[in-house]
């Protein structure tokens, strides 16, 4: 019995190393003809490129969250500078918050431009936003700080005004 289970072992292995060896030279001429032939795609058509800089532009849309946090000695200097003047590239300091918390207290130099009215109020026309806002629009290119109490709707406010077209914006 003894002998019988050692030949039959001895046998299995033979035959494994067998079949191994038999295949392993058809594997490498697969591998070798494989790895011979270049596939090259073909160049993406016009089409083809507007529609996957549009898939592009959509998913840099759909990232959320991902304004710039600054610190408050990043924030100071902005404190002592007045809101700008019509016309000037200065920066913005924008607080979100509603009218019923601003009254507690503001930073001097910051516009009040709640988070409820700011989607709305930057798609209104420079003469309608200063009407309404009593400040000037912000241009586009303008850089804007958004700050209120915690953090958390001066980040919605940075992700507003980056589905509006403003490239420069900060959430405290």
């Amino acid at each position: 019995m003894l002998r019988t289970s050692i030949i039959r072992s001895a046998r299995g292995a033979v035959l494994r190393n067998a079949c191994v060896v038999a295949t392993r030279p058809a594997l490498t001429s697969l591998q070798a003809r494989f790895e011979s032939s270049t596939a090259s795609k073909p160049p993406l058509t016009t089409e083809q490129k507007a529609r996957k800089a549009a898939l592009e532009r959509s998913d840099d849309l759909q990232r959320d969250w991902d304004a710039k946090e600054i610190t408050y000695a990043e924030l100071k200097p902005k404190t002592f500078s007045p809101t700008p003047q019509v016309g000037s590239q200065d920066s913005y300091l924008i607080d979100v918050r509603e009218p019923d918390e601003v009254i507690q207290g503001m930073i001097p130099s910051a516009v009040n431009l709640p988070l409820s009215e700011l989607a709305n109020s930057l798609h209104l026309s420079r003469a309608a936003f200063l009407e309404k806002h009593g400040f000037d629009k912000p241009t586009k290119d303008q850089q804007l700080t958004f700050y209120c109490r915690s953090g958390k709707r001066s980040t919605t406010a940075s992700d507003v005004a980056k589905r509006n077209g403003y490239t420069k914006y900060v959430g405290q």
